[in-house]
């Protein structure tokens, strides 16, 4: 299996060039799903094919201009492709796609499993704390957004935000800013989490978080 991993890793790799889910983000995600399957009844087949698999799509959704790519739902099928190709145990790879379906934060579908529901939470870590405002900013200069937008938080939802809902997808990600991604997503992440370990590790990053983002608007409005 180890050899297969191996082979997964090197095909995501050649798929992957957008800044913020690049390797570096799939391999973070990778470690945390093994830290948060310690001590954990799962399948690590799976869970480690789903980890290394997960973002395959981003980049053709990011590309895509008409708002139509999921890449949930483009890299469950792309996945399922190449663990067939790779022999990867057929009965495995059903509960490979669910977890790759279930990963994103705003969809409809739910993780079912222990592992799609570990997924889920590594994923989410991965955009809290140091690492989570780095790669706001990462996403930020890559789509031209503002550093801070000082907008009252309701009416962007309802202007830019797919059915109006703090979940819902980014309609325009130009009008879009670090400071709304943290008020829109990051704030209502540890609540969705399913893990009690990675519950720990997001209130302490939120923390970090809270304060970093209190002190930016501080300075930009010249009050420190």
């Amino acid at each position: 299996m180890e050899a297969i991993y191996e082979k997964i890793r090197r095909i995501v790799e050649k798929e992957l060039s957008c800044s913020a889910h690049d390797m570096e983000h799939v391999m973070r995600v990778y470690k945390l799903c093994m830290r948060l399957a310690e001590n954990e009844k799962v399948d690590l087949d799976v869970l480690k094919a789903a980890a290394l698999l997960h973002d395959i799509a981003r980049v053709k959704e990011d590309k895509d201009k008409t708002g139509k790519v999921d890449h949930a739902v483009l890299g469950a099928e792309m996945a399922e492709r190449i663990l067939k190709e790779l022999n990867f145990p057929k009965e495995k790879i059903g509960k490979v796609k669910h977890c790759i379906l279930a990963h994103r934060f705003r969809s409809e579908i739910k993780p079912k499993t222990k592992e799609a529901k570990i997924l889920f939470d590594a994923d989410k870590l991965d955009v809290l704390g140091a690492i989570g405002i780095a790669r706001a900013f990462m996403i930020a200069g890559e789509y031209n957004e503002r550093m801070y937008a000082d907008v009252d938080i309701e009416e962007y939802i309802k202007e830019n935000l797919v059915g109006a809902k703090p979940d819902g997808r980014i309609k325009d990600v130009s009008k879009h800013a670090p400071n709304l991604e943290f008020e829109t997503k990051f704030k209502h992440i540890p609540k969705k989490l399913y893990t009690k370990k990675a519950k720990e590790i997001a209130k302490e990053r939120m923390k970090f978080m809270e304060e970093f983002f209190k002190r930016l608007k501080e300075e930009i409005e010249g009050r420190l």
